[in-house]
């Protein structure tokens, strides 16, 4: 059964970091996609980082050189590390097991019913 919980948001001031981490993919963490998507008001969610199954990595070029997507795969959990965090990066941050052909920021931003979703993490950086 796949329950996704994410943990290790909060506030931080710009430049700061954070660091995210999901638990709960069941049989889905190793032969899926799995990625972080961040969500603001006004704006669609989008994608910003995500790691398929063979260890490729994308990143949304707005995160590009400051966060890294990561899995342990001791604790069968997926990790974003957040470095240089700016206001803009603010926003309700969910992990995601990913049903998509191709393992991309792009189509990981495109509404699929067959994904799976957590209840997400707030993040806050004031300037």
């Amino acid at each position: 059964q796949v329950q996704l919980v994410e943990s290790g948001g909060g506030s931080v001031q710009a430049g700061g970091s954070l660091r995210l981490s999901c638990g709960g993919f069941g049989h889905m963490y190793s032969t899926h996609c799995l990625g972080w998507s961040r969500e603001t008001p006004g704006k669609e969610r989008e994608a910003v980082a995500v790691i398929d199954a063979d260890g490729s990595i994308d990143y949304a070029d707005s995160v590009k050189g400051r966060f890294t997507i990561s899995k342990d795969n001791a604790k069968t959990t997926l990790d974003l590390q957040m470095n240089s965090l700016k206001p803009e990066d603010s926003g309700m941050y969910y992990c995601a097991a990913l049903s998509i052909p191709l393992c991309t920021v792009g189509a990981a931003s495109i509404s699929n019913p067959y994904n799976y979703w957590g209840q997400g993490t707030q993040v806050t950086v004031s300037s």
